[in-house]
């Protein structure tokens, strides 16, 4: 199969190098798969699940923010935070979740207050679906 060379880091380092065959990530316009000899683009990443191909075998991802580039069949994704799926600690994410959604129950939150803790609780939720559903 015809693969492309993927490379994910975050600030704690790298945490893939090497063939793929497919990636599909949450942009911030939607959701995207690349495939081999895609066209060069670069977009922000959203939050959601990633997931990437390897050797036929599908891996799942939490991937919050960042950025995503693809020039010469070669793609970057440079996330704020990339987690496989058996490396999420779900009482940790679960623990994330309640925190934001007490803290929502707050009326007097400013507007900036509840956009970070809106922003908490998705990336909460995206950690603990992806756990849940891909270990």
């Amino acid at each position: 199969m015809s693969t492309f060379q993927l490379t994910i880091v975050t600030p704690d380092g790298e945490y893939y190098h090497g063939p793929a065959e497919s990636l599909t990530v949450r942009a911030t316009t939607g959701e995207l798969t690349l495939l081999p000899r895609h066209i060069d683009f670069v977009t922000a990443l959203g939050m959601g699940e990633a997931r990437v191909t390897i050797d036929g075998q599908k891996r799942y991802a939490a991937c919050i923010g960042g950025m995503l580039a693809m020039t010469k069949n070669e793609v970057r994704l440079i996330a704020t935070t990339f987690e496989w799926a058996d490396q999420v600690d779900l009482p940790r994410a679960k623990d994330a979740l309640a925190r934001a959604e007490s803290a929502l129950e707050n009326p007097s939150l400013s507007k900036e207050e509840r956009r970070v803790r809106e922003a908490a609780k998705r990336r909460a939720q995206v950690r603990i679906s992806v756990a849940e559903n891909h270990k």
